[in-house]
């Protein structure tokens, strides 16, 4: 767990499962699998290589780590906590029994907000009956682009008290997106030396759907080589919307 993330709109990370595969174009260049290697590097027990010939890349198959389950409950300060920035909690090698414990922590902890996305909505669909949906569970999926329209279906089934959409990296106009059920849309482009340019009009698609239909907008970033290099400055402001009436005092835009 780190509690000092770089992402901007949390606070902390937990990753209470690692390790992942491609599923669609937004995994092309994943920041997770490089940021794997060099922690297997480094000689992390987490990143070493499980020898399954079906993983992504040395140290980087998909592992769950029942030893960090009890992390939240030692944390003293109420913490903004990504869930799984290292993994996807519903891909389909993690256990739906694990799952369902990981959602049971994050039940017990309720000083904590959780933030969880994945791209593996069908999968999310099909186990949400089965899992506990607490006020402080924040529920969201990746949608690169117009291909992945579905997983926002997926999403609006899920009783979880905010529903958010990642459109990061943004490959792709998502013009029409329907916002119903939804509180939140983060929206950003790729970084890194391989990244994807995103068009600044794809984002004023996604800003201007989310002012008219009163979802919280929240630009990361215009990507580059760097997640900086861009900044983080559309149309001559910053946009640090969250969800109305559920964002912590810790995520709430100064001023």
């Amino acid at each position: 767990m780190s509690d000092r993330s770089a992402i901007e709109w949390t606070e902390a990370t937990w990753n209470p499962s690692t390790g992942c595969d491609r599923i669609s174009a937004g995994c092309d260049n994943c920041y997770a699998l490089t940021l794997a290697k060099r922690l297997k590097a480094m000689g992390s027990a987490k990143y070493q290589s499980d020898g399954d010939p079906r993983t992504s890349g040395p140290g980087f198959g998909v592992a769950i780590h029942e030893s960090d389950l009890g992390l939240p409950f030692r944390w003293r300060r109420p913490r903004i906590v990504f869930v799984n920035s290292m993994s996807d909690l519903f891909h389909a090698r993690v256990p739906a029994g694990f799952v369902q414990q990981v959602f049971q922590v994050m039940a017990a902890t309720p000083q904590h907000t959780y933030q969880v996305l994945t791209k593996r909505a069908t999968r999310l669909e099909r186990l949400a009956g089965s899992l506990p949906w607490p006020e402080n569970v924040w529920m969201g999926v990746s949608v690169e682009n117009a291909s992945q329209l579905r997983r926002v279906d997926a999403l609006r089934s899920v009783p979880a008290a905010v529903r958010f959409i990642s459109a990061e990296p943004m490959l792709g106009s998502l013009a029409g997106l329907n916002l119903t059920g939804i509180d939140w849309l983060i929206a950003g482009g790729e970084s890194g030396p391989r990244a994807r340019p995103a068009d600044g009009q794809w984002l004023r698609e996604l800003r201007d759907d989310c002012v008219c239909n009163g979802v919280a907008f929240f630009f990361k970033q215009w990507g580059g080589r760097t997640p900086k290099a861009g900044g983080r400055m559309l149309d001559g402001r910053t946009w640090e919307q969250m969800p109305a009436g559920r964002a912590p005092a810790a995520l709430q835009p100064a001023g």
